[in-house]
């Protein structure tokens, strides 16, 4: 049995940006276009008006600012409200593939390896482009890297569960050194056109390499334990799917194709759950949370973060404890946690723990306690 640490970390940010306000604007003007267009129906009671938003909205109940997106002129359409991503040709790179050779080059830049080094690739991200052939395969080519790749789904949590399957295989001895790489073009499947989760998500791409600590070349993370759990609840849904076009109205323009959540079911039943899903994992791994130097948690909304900062700490974290970047990046899905890692881990001493956490539609929710050495 080998140890696996997390020797590497890559962030792809896209290139264009939407704040609150760019994003109200063009919201607004669809609302009132809406509005007029269907004023009749509305005076009669059988449309319902849609309502404004506002960044003050956006920023209280969330704690969001502004957004990268792989393209924001379709976004702020308001004839449109959804990205525009050219069509690509069978023998061009993917999207997601494209956006994962850039975090997962960095990556390995910073554990010092190489992509044929590499003998494990798993794109674990909340979204595919495609069926297949699998994303992680295209990644693999990409680098030029050996062994085998595969994709893996589990929404939000895609991250940590992607990272627990690499680790597992790494200590087992069936890979030596993989890449688990979060390609989340999130903009993709967001209703842009609902107010209540008009302003949630965000696109980015998150690597981590994972290899034999006693392969590692310089600092790193110890992966001292992972967990994983789920429960089967329909209040985060997207029924977008390959049979979509085999059902009546299938390929009408239904809400339910898109991201849908019922918001207030989600606070009262994932927060607990995660709360005690930490508290379990320390447990069993016999460390409290006053051992914990840091918490880098799942980017969904400000306030879910400090209420398990607080139930997993029994009080309210101190600046950079638990640090967020959901204020720039918004809900990135899976790899808003890895974000966090990357961007706030490198002051860290020898010996110092964290613990990265996801968690979302499934529910599912995945924890990776890490040392540094």
């Amino acid at each position: 049995m080998y140890q696996p640490a997390i020797t590497g970390s890559g962030v792809f940010t896209p290139p264009e940006v939407i704040t609150n306000d760019e994003l109200v604007q063009a919201f607004n003007a669809y609302a009132e276009a809406f509005n007029a267009r269907h004023a009749g129906a509305i005076a009669a009671g059988e449309v319902e008006a849609k309502a404004l938003s506002s960044s003050e909205f956006i920023l209280g109940a969330s704690g969001i600012e502004q957004r990268y997106v792989m393209d924001k002129s379709g976004v702020l359409d308001p004839e449109v409200m959804y990205p525009h991503l050219r069509q690509r040709s069978d023998d061009e790179p993917g999207i997601m593939a494209e956006m994962a050779l850039d975090a997962s080059t960095k990556a390995l830049a910073q554990a010092g390896r190489r992509g044929d080094e590499v003998d494990l690739v798993i794109c674990a991200a909340s979204n595919h482009e495609r069926a297949y052939p699998a994303i992680a395969i295209e990644i693999q080519q990409l680098l030029g890297a050996g062994g085998f790749a595969f994709d893996m789904n589990v929404a939000c949590s895609s991250a940590t569960f992607g990272i627990q399957a690499a680790a597992d295989m790494i200590r087992t001895g069936s890979a030596r050194r993989a890449l688990v790489v979060n390609p989340e073009i999130c903009s993709g499947h967001l209703e842009w056109r609902d107010r209540d989760c008009h302003f949630i998500f965000g696109d980015v791409c998150t690597a981590v390499v994972i290899e034999r600590a006693e392969d590692a070349e310089g600092a790193h993370f110890v992966i001292c334990s992972t967990r994983c759990a789920t429960q089967f609840s329909n209040n985060i849904r997207n029924n977008n799917g390959f049979l979509r076009r085999n059902r009546p109205d299938g390929m009408a323009d239904r809400r339910d194709m898109q991201f849908m959540q019922e918001g207030r079911k989600v606070f009262k039943e994932v927060l607990p759950m995660v709360s005690a899903h930490i508290h379990e994992h320390l447990e069993g791994a016999g460390v409290t949370a006053d051992g914990l130097r840091r918490l880098w948690l799942h980017q969904a909304n400000k306030t879910m973060n400090d209420f398990i900062g607080k139930k997993v700490l029994g009080r309210v974290p101190d600046p950079g404890e638990q640090p967020n970047i959901l204020q720039d990046y918004a809900n990135t899905s899976s790899a808003g946690s890895i974000i966090a890692f990357s961007k706030y881990s490198d002051d860290l001493a020898p010996g110092d723990r964290g613990l990265i956490c996801s968690f979302g539609a499934g529910y599912s929710v995945g924890s990776v306690l890490l040392e540094r050495a």
